[in-house]
């Protein structure tokens, strides 16, 4: 080992006073770290502090040195330390034999005081190690660095490695997490292990999952990969001197205003859409993407516009909700009797605004069906339709209900209104527990032959389109009242089939999409106005009211009037 070196903390003195890089231009320079290598740098450096394995996922945009910092920093590690096995691995021969003329750069020009011995080696390895001329005379480090291309047989299972480097993972051929499941197995969970995995993206494939993965783990507060993401307009070569008759699109001005870009970085993009992307400006989302959500562009033709969506993601994600679940104090034949809201880090429902007096809610319901483990209701402000509450769990069926009820009587008796497709149980609840707002429907009733009221909402052929058609206005036109960010992710995967059903892309949930449909499609049975202290309103129907008292038969007519109060 060097003296005086401490594993990784000075790496970055290392790598800037003794390794040379090629640039673009083909000159050999001294390495530098520009602005998202630098950070990398930052956060590495942070992860080792805390004396726990290095585990970081990288989503970055194209051309940002990534790639080549973690070369450097493996290199480093490999050449300082002994019995360091390290791997690295790309998405093909090409890129493989790129990584390893990187790293042999690194060895070719280090000073002679600070060269450790090499040992001839066949393929793309370099040996740190004493020339067997010398063995048991002269000891060397027995560290190594080798180079792999992903698909090959028995990819990182020779060695136990103390470093990994996957790049381009998302490009990998054949089975990716099988291939990356077998490096994982070599590496132990021990203090001075590096597994860096860094990629532009390829639509929603292994490396998504394992993006989303490692975004959910820092979430919930577990251990896992930390997600580090290096959007375009961090890389501050990328600008172009702007033209003095510059001016700004619709488009571009909201991008400026969300992410602090200026005309000259506007200048830039506009070029590398029509120059370096061929006027497609989705894959210049890919490749160079400002979010997360733009680098991960829909295999499938999303129901949304994606880029309003990416957009309005970024722009909440820095609204405060409250999470939380309600405390239930129960009667003896099992009514509720109390409930308290009452904050918990990981309860089942999250509050963005409490209730205000008078004002109108309705919430929808979508209960856990065929393909989902998640029950989700969404609460809306009747007045502006703005998401105010959201329930997204992996509840059992009756504490849904009870939450629904709570939710629902903590918002002022919020109009309610279930998906029964798949079970008709929570509903039932709602009925015995004693709630009096829910959402009624016609059913036609097979034993007497007439069309009859029920509660519950059910998608069919009829009410799906239009449920997804709203959505498709809301978004459209009030965007805005769309607040909760894993709503908004779920839209993005929300797509047309080969046959043109809209519905969630294999592998992705939609429970969130439906309820929100639902909330916005039985808006009609609730008030719209704002109820004045001790003048009750309940009696002046609104339009959509009237309009479904015009289409309802005799019996139902005499409920909606039981329930509404005579019209005025």
């Amino acid at each position: 080992m060097i003296p005086g070196a401490k594993f990784l903390l000075n790496a970055k003195a290392y790598i800037e006073s003794f390794l040379k890089i090629q640039t673009k231009d083909g000159k050999l320079v001294p390495f530098k770290m520009n602005e998202p290598q630098q950070r990398l740098y930052n956060i590495l450096r942070e992860e080792w502090k805390k004396k726990k394995p290095v585990r970081v996922i990288v989503l970055k945009a194209r051309q940002e040195g990534i790639s080549t910092e973690t070369e450097a920093i493996i290199f480093w590690a490999s050449a300082t330390r002994p019995d360091t096995n390290s791997l690295i691995v790309a998405h093909k021969d090409e890129s493989t034999a790129n990584l390893f003329r990187m790293s042999k750069r690194y060895y070719d020009y280090l000073p002679p005081e600070i060269k450790p011995m090499t040992q001839s080696s066949n393929g793309q390895e370099i040996i740190f190690d004493a020339p067997s001329k010398y063995k048991g005379a002269i000891h060397g480090l027995r560290s190594r660095i080798r180079c792999a291309t992903a698909g090959g047989d028995g990819v990182g299972r020779s060695y136990t490695l103390q470093n990994v480097h996957m790049s381009e993972l998302a490009f990998w051929p054949g089975d990716i997490l099988e291939t990356y499941a077998g490096i994982m197995q070599a590496v132990p969970n021990t203090e001075k292990t590096i597994v860096v995995i860094e990629s532009t993206a390829n639509g929603y494939n292994a490396f998504k999952k394992l993006w989303d993965d490692a975004v959910k783990a820092r979430q919930e507060g577990t251990d896992g990969f930390l997600p580090v993401f290096f959007p375009w307009y961090e890389m501050r070569e990328y600008r172009m001197k702007a033209p003095a008759d510059f001016v700004r699109t619709a488009e571009e001005k909201e991008l400026a205003e969300t992410f602090g870009l200026d005309d000259e970085q506007l200048t830039w993009r506009r070029w590398c859409i029509r120059v370096n992307c061929g006027g497609d400006t989705e894959l210049f989302h890919q490749e160079y993407p400002c979010t997360p959500d733009e680098a991960f562009i829909s295999t499938g033709r999303c129901v949304f516009d994606k880029n309003a969506l990416v957009l309005r993601r970024k722009q909440v994600e820095a609204l405060k909700w409250e999470r939380g679940i309600f405390r239930i104090t129960r009667g003896v034949d099992g009514k509720i009797l109390k409930y308290e809201w009452e904050p918990e880090e990981r309860g089942p429902v999250r509050i963005l605004k409490h209730p205000e007096a008078g004002r109108p809610y309705v919430l929808g319901g979508d209960t856990a069906g065929t393909g989902s483990d998640f029950f989700a209701g969404q609460l809306i402000d009747n007045v502006t339709g703005e998401q105010v509450a959201v329930i997204h769990h992996p509840l059992g069926e009756r504490l849904f209900a009870e939450q629904l009820f709570c939710l629902g009587m903590y918002y002022n008796e919020a109009l309610i209104g279930i998906e029964t497709n798949y079970s008709t149980y929570p509903e039932m609840v709602l009925e015995e527990l004693g709630y009096k707002k829910l959402y009624v429907r016609e059913r036609y009733d097979n034993y007497t032959g007439k069309t009859v009221p029920a509660f519950g909402f059910e998608t069919t052929t009829a009410t799906r389109p239009v449920l997804v058609d709203n959505l498709k206005d809301l978004a459209r036109e009030s965007i805005e009242a769309i607040t909760d960010y894993d709503t908004l992710g779920e839209m993005l995967t929300f797509v047309y089939d080969d046959k043109w059903k809209p519905q969630a892309e294999q592998g992705e949930h939609d429970d969130l999409v439906m309820a929100l449909g639902i909330a916005h499609l039985i808006r009609g049975q609730q008030r719209a106005t704002v109820e004045v202290a001790g003048d009750r309103v309940a009696s002046k129907w609104t339009k959509d009211m009237w309009e479904d008292y015009r289409h309802a038969n005799k019996e139902l007519k005499e409920y909606l009037i039981k329930k509404w109060g005579s019209p005025k």
